[in-house]
Protein backbone atom coordinates (compact mmCIF):
# COMPACT_ATOMS: atom_id res chain seq x y z
CA UNK A 1 0.00 0.00 0.00
CA UNK A 2 1.73 3.15 -1.20
CA UNK A 3 -0.93 5.87 -1.19
CA UNK A 4 -3.77 6.86 1.14
CA UNK A 5 -6.37 9.50 0.33
CA UNK A 6 -9.53 10.30 2.20
CA UNK A 7 -12.43 12.71 2.39
CA UNK A 8 -14.00 11.98 5.76
CA UNK A 9 -15.97 13.53 8.64
CA UNK A 10 -12.73 14.04 10.62
CA UNK A 11 -10.44 15.27 7.89
CA UNK A 12 -9.11 14.94 4.36
CA UNK A 13 -5.77 13.55 3.30
CA UNK A 14 -3.60 10.94 4.97
CA UNK A 15 -1.79 13.15 7.47
CA UNK A 16 -4.81 15.09 8.74
CA UNK A 17 -6.89 11.92 8.95
CA UNK A 18 -4.27 10.02 10.93
CA UNK A 19 -3.71 12.87 13.38
CA UNK A 20 -7.47 13.11 13.97
CA UNK A 21 -7.67 9.36 14.60
CA UNK A 22 -4.89 9.46 17.16
CA UNK A 23 -6.50 12.42 18.93
CA UNK A 24 -9.82 10.57 19.03
CA UNK A 25 -11.72 13.29 17.20
CA UNK A 26 -15.43 12.81 16.60
CA UNK A 27 -16.98 13.81 13.28
CA UNK A 28 -20.55 13.45 14.52
CA UNK A 29 -22.78 16.50 14.74
CA UNK A 30 -26.28 17.68 13.86
CA UNK A 31 -27.44 17.04 10.30
CA UNK A 32 -27.14 20.10 8.08
CA UNK A 33 -27.87 18.64 4.65
CA UNK A 34 -31.63 18.58 5.31
CA UNK A 35 -33.97 19.56 8.12
CA UNK A 36 -34.44 16.32 10.06
CA UNK A 37 -36.65 17.92 12.69
CA UNK A 38 -38.98 19.50 10.14
CA UNK A 39 -39.83 16.15 8.57
CA UNK A 40 -40.33 14.46 11.93
CA UNK A 41 -37.21 12.31 12.16
CA UNK A 42 -36.26 11.23 15.66
CA UNK A 43 -32.62 10.94 14.53
CA UNK A 44 -31.00 14.31 13.93
CA UNK A 45 -27.30 13.45 13.99
CA UNK A 46 -24.83 12.13 11.43
CA UNK A 47 -21.15 12.19 10.52
CA UNK A 48 -21.03 14.67 7.64
CA UNK A 49 -18.13 15.79 5.49
CA UNK A 50 -18.42 19.49 6.27
CA UNK A 51 -17.56 22.18 3.74
CA UNK A 52 -16.78 19.79 0.89
CA UNK A 53 -16.12 21.50 -2.45
CA UNK A 54 -14.64 19.65 -5.41
CA UNK A 55 -13.06 22.98 -6.41
CA UNK A 56 -10.65 22.53 -3.51
CA UNK A 57 -9.20 19.48 -5.27
CA UNK A 58 -9.44 20.37 -8.97
CA UNK A 59 -8.54 23.87 -10.13
CA UNK A 60 -9.70 23.83 -13.77
CA UNK A 61 -13.03 25.69 -13.76
CA UNK A 62 -14.34 24.01 -16.92
CA UNK A 63 -13.52 20.56 -15.58
CA UNK A 64 -15.12 21.31 -12.24
CA UNK A 65 -18.27 22.54 -13.99
CA UNK A 66 -18.47 19.30 -15.94
CA UNK A 67 -17.96 17.22 -12.80
CA UNK A 68 -20.73 19.02 -10.96
CA UNK A 69 -23.12 18.31 -13.84
CA UNK A 70 -22.16 14.66 -14.30
CA UNK A 71 -21.41 13.37 -10.82
CA UNK A 72 -23.36 12.61 -7.68
CA UNK A 73 -21.75 13.49 -4.35
CA UNK A 74 -20.62 9.85 -3.95
CA UNK A 75 -18.51 10.15 -7.11
CA UNK A 76 -17.19 13.59 -6.24
CA UNK A 77 -15.94 12.17 -2.94
CA UNK A 78 -14.15 9.39 -4.83
CA UNK A 79 -12.61 11.81 -7.28
CA UNK A 80 -11.17 13.90 -4.45
CA UNK A 81 -9.96 10.90 -2.44
CA UNK A 82 -8.35 9.25 -5.47
CA UNK A 83 -6.48 12.43 -6.35
CA UNK A 84 -5.18 12.67 -2.79
CA UNK A 85 -4.16 8.99 -2.80
CA UNK A 86 -2.24 9.27 -6.07
CA UNK A 87 -0.52 12.41 -4.86
CA UNK A 88 0.40 10.65 -1.61
CA UNK A 89 1.85 7.78 -3.65
CA UNK A 90 3.67 10.25 -5.93
CA UNK A 91 2.24 8.30 -8.86
CA UNK A 92 1.12 9.58 -12.25
CA UNK A 93 -0.77 6.80 -14.04
CA UNK A 94 0.05 8.25 -17.45
CA UNK A 95 3.75 7.81 -16.71
CA UNK A 96 3.39 4.08 -16.11
CA UNK A 97 1.76 1.23 -18.05
CA UNK A 98 -1.85 2.41 -17.80
CA UNK A 99 -3.14 -0.93 -19.09
CA UNK A 100 -1.78 -2.49 -15.89
CA UNK A 101 -3.67 -0.10 -13.60
CA UNK A 102 -7.15 -1.03 -12.38
CA UNK A 103 -9.85 0.84 -10.47
CA UNK A 104 -12.03 -1.03 -7.95
CA UNK A 105 -14.20 1.29 -5.83
CA UNK A 106 -17.10 -0.06 -3.79
CA UNK A 107 -20.30 1.67 -2.71
CA UNK A 108 -23.30 0.45 -0.79
CA UNK A 109 -26.06 2.49 -2.45
CA UNK A 110 -24.36 4.50 -5.21
CA UNK A 111 -25.91 7.80 -6.25
CA UNK A 112 -28.85 7.67 -3.87
CA UNK A 113 -29.06 11.47 -3.59
CA UNK A 114 -29.53 11.78 -7.37
CA UNK A 115 -32.02 8.89 -7.36
CA UNK A 116 -34.30 10.37 -4.73
CA UNK A 117 -34.06 13.98 -5.89
CA UNK A 118 -34.77 13.09 -9.51
CA UNK A 119 -37.70 10.89 -8.55
CA UNK A 120 -39.26 13.89 -6.81
CA UNK A 121 -38.71 15.96 -9.97
CA UNK A 122 -40.37 13.24 -12.04
CA UNK A 123 -43.42 13.03 -9.78
CA UNK A 124 -43.82 16.79 -9.56
CA UNK A 125 -42.95 17.89 -13.08
CA UNK A 126 -43.12 14.90 -15.39
CA UNK A 127 -40.53 13.08 -17.55
CA UNK A 128 -39.02 16.18 -19.11
CA UNK A 129 -37.69 17.23 -15.70
CA UNK A 130 -35.27 14.28 -15.72
CA UNK A 131 -31.90 15.13 -17.21
CA UNK A 132 -29.86 13.00 -19.59
CA UNK A 133 -27.12 12.70 -16.97
CA UNK A 134 -29.26 11.12 -14.25
CA UNK A 135 -28.28 7.54 -15.01
CA UNK A 136 -24.55 8.23 -15.16
CA UNK A 137 -24.80 10.09 -11.86
CA UNK A 138 -26.69 7.40 -9.96
CA UNK A 139 -25.12 4.18 -11.26
CA UNK A 140 -23.00 2.41 -8.60
CA UNK A 141 -20.03 1.99 -10.95
CA UNK A 142 -19.78 5.75 -11.56
CA UNK A 143 -17.02 6.28 -8.95
CA UNK A 144 -14.75 3.61 -10.43
CA UNK A 145 -15.47 4.64 -14.01
CA UNK A 146 -15.01 8.36 -13.46
CA UNK A 147 -11.81 7.92 -11.44
CA UNK A 148 -10.38 5.68 -14.17
CA UNK A 149 -11.26 8.24 -16.85
CA UNK A 150 -9.78 11.11 -14.86
CA UNK A 151 -6.42 9.41 -14.40
CA UNK A 152 -6.20 7.31 -17.55
CA UNK A 153 -6.28 3.93 -15.78
CA UNK A 154 -7.00 1.44 -18.57
CA UNK A 155 -7.08 -1.81 -16.62
CA UNK A 156 -10.25 -3.36 -15.23
CA UNK A 157 -12.67 -1.00 -13.47
CA UNK A 158 -15.59 -2.19 -11.34
CA UNK A 159 -17.63 -1.53 -8.23
CA UNK A 160 -18.45 -4.00 -5.48
CA UNK A 161 -21.84 -3.45 -3.88
CA UNK A 162 -21.87 -5.61 -0.76
CA UNK A 163 -23.37 -3.10 1.66
CA UNK A 164 -20.99 -2.25 4.50
CA UNK A 165 -18.37 -4.67 3.17
CA UNK A 166 -18.17 -2.96 -0.23
CA UNK A 167 -14.99 -0.97 0.35
CA UNK A 168 -13.06 -3.87 1.88
CA UNK A 169 -14.35 -6.28 -0.77
CA UNK A 170 -12.99 -3.91 -3.42
CA UNK A 171 -9.60 -3.87 -1.70
CA UNK A 172 -9.61 -7.66 -1.34
CA UNK A 173 -10.41 -8.04 -5.04
CA UNK A 174 -7.73 -5.49 -5.93
CA UNK A 175 -5.16 -7.37 -3.86
CA UNK A 176 -6.02 -10.64 -5.58
CA UNK A 177 -5.94 -8.97 -8.99
CA UNK A 178 -2.34 -7.89 -8.39
CA UNK A 179 -1.43 -11.27 -6.88
CA UNK A 180 -2.77 -12.97 -10.01
CA UNK A 181 -0.42 -10.75 -12.08
CA UNK A 182 -3.30 -8.99 -13.82
CA UNK A 183 -2.23 -5.52 -12.66
CA UNK A 184 0.74 -3.63 -11.23
CA UNK A 185 -1.28 -0.87 -9.57
CA UNK A 186 -4.85 -0.71 -8.24
CA UNK A 187 -6.79 2.41 -7.26
CA UNK A 188 -9.21 0.94 -4.76
CA UNK A 189 -11.42 1.68 -1.78
CA UNK A 190 -14.96 2.77 -1.05
CA UNK A 191 -17.29 5.75 -1.11
CA UNK A 192 -20.71 6.67 0.23
CA UNK A 193 -22.87 9.80 0.18
CA UNK A 194 -26.29 8.88 1.48
CA UNK A 195 -27.17 11.61 3.97
CA UNK A 196 -30.62 12.44 2.72
CA UNK A 197 -34.03 12.13 4.36
CA UNK A 198 -34.91 8.90 2.54
CA UNK A 199 -31.87 6.93 3.70
CA UNK A 200 -31.85 8.25 7.25
CA UNK A 201 -35.58 7.60 7.63
CA UNK A 202 -35.18 4.03 6.39
CA UNK A 203 -32.35 3.19 8.81
CA UNK A 204 -34.21 5.01 11.58
CA UNK A 205 -37.35 2.95 11.01
CA UNK A 206 -35.21 -0.19 11.28
CA UNK A 207 -34.19 1.04 14.77
CA UNK A 208 -30.56 0.81 13.61
CA UNK A 209 -29.47 4.38 14.37
CA UNK A 210 -28.39 6.05 17.57
CA UNK A 211 -30.89 8.61 18.84
CA UNK A 212 -28.47 10.33 21.16
CA UNK A 213 -29.39 13.74 19.78
CA UNK A 214 -28.46 15.53 23.00
CA UNK A 215 -24.79 14.47 22.75
CA UNK A 216 -23.84 13.86 19.09
CA UNK A 217 -20.11 13.37 19.64
CA UNK A 218 -20.83 10.68 22.21
CA UNK A 219 -23.39 8.82 20.12
CA UNK A 220 -21.10 6.34 18.37
CA UNK A 221 -19.89 4.12 21.19
CA UNK A 222 -18.88 0.65 19.97
CA UNK A 223 -18.61 -2.11 22.58
CA UNK A 224 -20.18 0.10 25.26
CA UNK A 225 -22.99 -1.37 27.34
CA UNK A 226 -25.14 1.71 26.67
CA UNK A 227 -24.73 1.81 22.88
CA UNK A 228 -28.00 2.37 21.06
CA UNK A 229 -27.18 2.10 17.35
CA UNK A 230 -24.77 3.33 14.72
CA UNK A 231 -24.31 6.86 13.45
CA UNK A 232 -24.68 7.14 9.69
CA UNK A 233 -21.76 8.81 7.95
CA UNK A 234 -20.42 9.73 4.54
CA UNK A 235 -17.09 10.02 2.79
CA UNK A 236 -14.55 8.19 0.68
CA UNK A 237 -11.17 6.58 1.27
CA UNK A 238 -9.08 5.44 -1.67
CA UNK A 239 -5.87 3.45 -1.37
CA UNK A 240 -3.13 2.78 -3.90
CA UNK A 241 -2.08 -0.86 -3.96
CA UNK A 242 1.07 -1.80 -5.86
CA UNK A 243 2.91 -4.97 -6.70
CA UNK A 244 5.92 -4.92 -4.39
CA UNK A 245 8.66 -4.85 -7.03
CA UNK A 246 6.81 -2.10 -8.91
CA UNK A 247 6.74 0.00 -5.75
CA UNK A 248 10.40 -0.67 -4.94
CA UNK A 249 11.55 0.26 -8.45
CA UNK A 250 10.18 3.75 -8.01
CA UNK A 251 11.29 4.06 -4.39
CA UNK A 252 7.72 4.47 -3.09
CA UNK A 253 6.82 4.77 0.57
CA UNK A 254 5.20 1.49 1.60
CA UNK A 255 2.76 1.84 4.49
CA UNK A 256 1.96 -1.86 4.82
CA UNK A 257 1.71 -5.09 2.89
CA UNK A 258 -1.57 -6.92 2.35
CA UNK A 259 -0.74 -10.60 2.78
CA UNK A 260 -4.10 -12.36 2.63
CA UNK A 261 -7.85 -12.13 2.84
CA UNK A 262 -11.02 -14.05 3.51
CA UNK A 263 -14.70 -13.57 2.72
CA UNK A 264 -17.82 -15.52 3.66
CA UNK A 265 -21.58 -15.22 3.86
CA UNK A 266 -23.64 -15.91 6.97
CA UNK A 267 -26.47 -17.29 4.84
CA UNK A 268 -28.58 -16.57 7.88
CA UNK A 269 -30.37 -13.21 7.89
CA UNK A 270 -30.40 -10.19 5.59
CA UNK A 271 -29.65 -7.75 8.43
CA UNK A 272 -28.75 -9.48 11.69
CA UNK A 273 -25.31 -11.12 12.00
CA UNK A 274 -25.35 -14.87 12.55
CA UNK A 275 -26.08 -15.42 16.22
CA UNK A 276 -22.83 -17.23 17.07
CA UNK A 277 -20.56 -15.02 14.97
CA UNK A 278 -19.70 -18.04 12.83
CA UNK A 279 -19.69 -16.21 9.49
CA UNK A 280 -17.23 -13.58 10.68
CA UNK A 281 -15.11 -16.24 12.39
CA UNK A 282 -14.85 -18.24 9.17
CA UNK A 283 -13.74 -15.12 7.28
CA UNK A 284 -11.01 -14.50 9.88
CA UNK A 285 -9.81 -18.10 9.64
CA UNK A 286 -9.80 -17.92 5.85
CA UNK A 287 -7.75 -14.72 5.93
CA UNK A 288 -5.24 -16.31 8.30
CA UNK A 289 -4.92 -19.41 6.10
CA UNK A 290 -4.51 -17.29 2.98
CA UNK A 291 -1.77 -15.26 4.66
CA UNK A 292 -0.18 -18.40 6.13
CA UNK A 293 -0.45 -16.97 9.62
CA UNK A 294 -1.28 -18.45 13.00
CA UNK A 295 -3.82 -16.70 15.27
CA UNK A 296 -0.99 -15.90 17.70
CA UNK A 297 0.81 -13.91 14.96
CA UNK A 298 -1.87 -11.19 15.02
CA UNK A 299 -1.25 -8.16 17.22
CA UNK A 300 -4.09 -5.79 16.29
CA UNK A 301 -7.59 -5.90 14.78
CA UNK A 302 -9.43 -2.95 13.30
CA UNK A 303 -12.93 -4.13 14.13
CA UNK A 304 -16.14 -3.50 12.23
CA UNK A 305 -17.46 -2.18 15.57
CA UNK A 306 -20.68 -0.47 14.53
CA UNK A 307 -22.09 0.50 17.95
CA UNK A 308 -25.15 -1.72 17.46
CA UNK A 309 -26.10 -4.27 20.09
CA UNK A 310 -25.94 -7.34 17.84
CA UNK A 311 -22.85 -6.53 15.76
CA UNK A 312 -20.53 -5.68 18.63
CA UNK A 313 -21.51 -8.70 20.71
CA UNK A 314 -21.29 -11.17 17.83
CA UNK A 315 -18.09 -9.73 16.42
CA UNK A 316 -16.57 -10.19 19.87
CA UNK A 317 -17.80 -13.79 19.86
CA UNK A 318 -16.20 -14.37 16.47
CA UNK A 319 -12.84 -13.04 17.63
CA UNK A 320 -12.92 -15.22 20.75
CA UNK A 321 -13.88 -18.24 18.66
CA UNK A 322 -10.84 -17.88 16.41
CA UNK A 323 -8.22 -16.61 18.83
CA UNK A 324 -9.11 -18.35 22.08
CA UNK A 325 -6.92 -17.14 24.94
CA UNK A 326 -4.92 -14.98 22.51
CA UNK A 327 -8.05 -12.84 22.00
CA UNK A 328 -7.32 -11.22 25.37
CA UNK A 329 -3.82 -10.24 24.21
CA UNK A 330 -5.06 -8.51 21.06
CA UNK A 331 -5.42 -4.77 20.78
CA UNK A 332 -8.68 -3.89 18.99
CA UNK A 333 -10.29 -0.61 18.03
CA UNK A 334 -13.23 0.73 16.04
CA UNK A 335 -12.69 3.65 13.66
CA UNK A 336 -16.48 4.08 13.53
CA UNK A 337 -16.42 5.47 17.06
CA UNK A 338 -15.00 8.63 15.44
CA UNK A 339 -16.31 8.76 11.87
CA UNK A 340 -19.62 6.97 12.24
CA UNK A 341 -20.56 4.30 9.73
CA UNK A 342 -19.53 5.18 6.18
CA UNK A 343 -21.40 2.10 4.86
CA UNK A 344 -19.66 1.31 1.54
CA UNK A 345 -16.70 3.43 2.60
CA UNK A 346 -16.33 1.84 6.04
CA UNK A 347 -14.02 -1.01 5.09
CA UNK A 348 -11.68 1.33 3.24
CA UNK A 349 -11.20 3.73 6.14
CA UNK A 350 -10.65 0.76 8.43
CA UNK A 351 -7.98 -0.56 6.07
CA UNK A 352 -6.29 2.85 5.97
CA UNK A 353 -6.26 3.00 9.77
CA UNK A 354 -4.78 -0.50 9.94
CA UNK A 355 -2.01 0.29 7.44
CA UNK A 356 -1.10 3.48 9.27
CA UNK A 357 -1.06 1.61 12.58
CA UNK A 358 1.48 -0.81 11.15
CA UNK A 359 3.52 1.99 9.63
CA UNK A 360 3.64 4.24 12.70
CA UNK A 361 3.39 1.56 15.40
CA UNK A 362 0.56 3.45 17.02
CA UNK A 363 -3.07 2.43 17.55
CA UNK A 364 -6.01 4.78 17.52
CA UNK A 365 -8.59 4.48 20.30
CA UNK A 366 -12.21 3.45 20.43
CA UNK A 367 -13.68 6.67 21.77
CA UNK A 368 -16.74 6.94 24.04
CA UNK A 369 -15.88 3.59 25.62
CA UNK A 370 -16.47 4.49 29.27
CA UNK A 371 -18.86 1.67 30.18
CA UNK A 372 -17.69 -1.53 28.47
CA UNK A 373 -20.27 -4.19 27.79
CA UNK A 374 -19.42 -7.26 29.92
CA UNK A 375 -20.10 -9.38 26.83
CA UNK A 376 -17.49 -7.35 24.95
CA UNK A 377 -14.62 -7.92 27.36
CA UNK A 378 -11.59 -7.65 25.07
CA UNK A 379 -9.03 -4.83 24.86
CA UNK A 380 -10.82 -2.31 22.67
CA UNK A 381 -8.29 0.51 23.36
CA UNK A 382 -10.68 2.79 25.25
CA UNK A 383 -10.47 6.53 24.59
CA UNK A 384 -6.69 7.06 24.33
CA UNK A 385 -4.30 6.06 21.55
CA UNK A 386 -1.27 3.97 22.39
CA UNK A 387 2.09 2.97 21.03
CA UNK A 388 2.47 -0.74 20.39
CA UNK A 389 4.62 -3.25 18.55
CA UNK A 390 2.44 -4.41 15.66
CA UNK A 391 3.80 -6.82 13.05
CA UNK A 392 0.54 -8.32 11.75
CA UNK A 393 -3.00 -6.96 11.82
CA UNK A 394 -6.48 -7.70 10.55
CA UNK A 395 -9.19 -5.34 9.38
CA UNK A 396 -12.83 -6.47 9.27
CA UNK A 397 -16.00 -5.42 7.47
CA UNK A 398 -19.40 -7.02 7.97
CA UNK A 399 -22.36 -6.02 5.83
CA UNK A 400 -26.10 -6.42 5.42
CA UNK A 401 -26.72 -9.55 3.40
CA UNK A 402 -24.44 -11.50 5.73
CA UNK A 403 -21.22 -10.42 4.00
CA UNK A 404 -18.03 -10.87 6.03
CA UNK A 405 -14.67 -9.72 4.69
CA UNK A 406 -11.28 -9.69 6.41
CA UNK A 407 -7.86 -8.54 5.18
CA UNK A 408 -4.56 -9.49 6.79
CA UNK A 409 -1.74 -6.94 6.71
CA UNK A 410 1.94 -7.02 7.57
CA UNK A 411 4.28 -4.31 8.76
CA UNK A 412 6.67 -3.46 5.94
CA UNK A 413 10.32 -3.51 6.87
CA UNK A 414 12.78 -2.58 4.12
Amino acid sequence: MTGIGGVTPIGSGREDLWKAMLRGDSGVSYITQFDAEAIGLSVRIAAEVKGFNIQDFYSDARRVGSMLKEMDRVTLFSMAAAKLALEDANLNIRETNAERVGTFIGTGVGGIITTTEDHIKLMQGGPKKIGIRSIIKLMPNAPSGQVAIAHGAKGRAKSDATACASGLDSLFDAFMYIRDNRADVMISGGSEACLNSFTVASFNNMMALSRRNDAPKEASRPFSVDRDGFVIGEGSVILILEELEHALRRNATIYAEIVGGGATCDASHIVAPEETGDGAARAIREALRDAQLEPTDIDYINAHGTSTMLNDERETMAIKSVFGDHAYKLAISSTKSMVGHLLGGAGAIGAAATALSLHHQKLHPTINLNNPDPKCDLDFIPNVCREAKVDYALTEALGFGGHNTVLAMKRYVA
